[in-house]
């Protein structure tokens, strides 16, 4: 009996331990990756700012049932991709919001499950030489159950691995 006590007074423990760091954690995250890519940014920014395109090489695209929509116009500002997935893939849309040609594509990503979200997504084209920097960001608000899930998880090594996924599809589409 007294181990058992004392093995349930080091759970109760751990969980407050991680409660408390959790509640102290900041209340906006940012996870963001660059990578170069060998191809001018006039190559890239088209599989960018057309969410179709975005499609062949998002890291994201996991199930092959997922119902799709799109809305707007045919690429750029205004162009939405609503999308309904398994556990994998969740439920929500992206919309482009603004694009500089082949500098910048802002968008906004609103997820309803598995967790609700409502996060800023930046691309950001640099040119290098004969190669373009490339550098995927997010950001957004950091609700207390994330804070608690990115205590036990680290967050940004799991979505800048996503993001790594993505450039390397990315790559393959334009260095051919």
């Amino acid at each position: 009996m007294t181990i058992a006590l004392t093995i349930g007074a080091i759970i109760i423990a751990a969980i407050i331990i991680i409660l408390i760091i959790a509640a102290m954690k900041p209340d906006h995250f940012s996870v963001s990756r660059t990578a170069r890519i060998n191809a001018p940014p006039e190559q890239i920014f088209p599989l960018i700012n057309d969410l179709k395109a975005f499609l062949k090489w998002s890291p994201f695209e996991k199930d092959p049932d997922v119902k799709r929509t799109f809305t707007g116009p045919e690429s750029g500002p205004g162009q939405v991709y609503v999308f309904d997935g398994n556990r994998n893939v969740g439920a929500g849309d992206v919309a482009i919001i603004d694009a500089t040609p082949n500098s910048r594509v802002g968008m906004k990503l609103k997820m309803t499950r598995p967790m609700a979200c409502n996060n800023d997504v930046t691309f950001t084209l640099s040119p290098n030489g004969g190669a373009t920097d490339v550098t995927w960001a997010m950001s957004g608000p950091q609700p207390y159950m994330a804070k608690v899930m990115s205590t036990v998880i680290n967050c940004d090594k799991m979505v800048g691995k996503m993001f790594g996924e993505g450039f390397d599809k990315l790559k393959t589409l334009v260095e051919k």
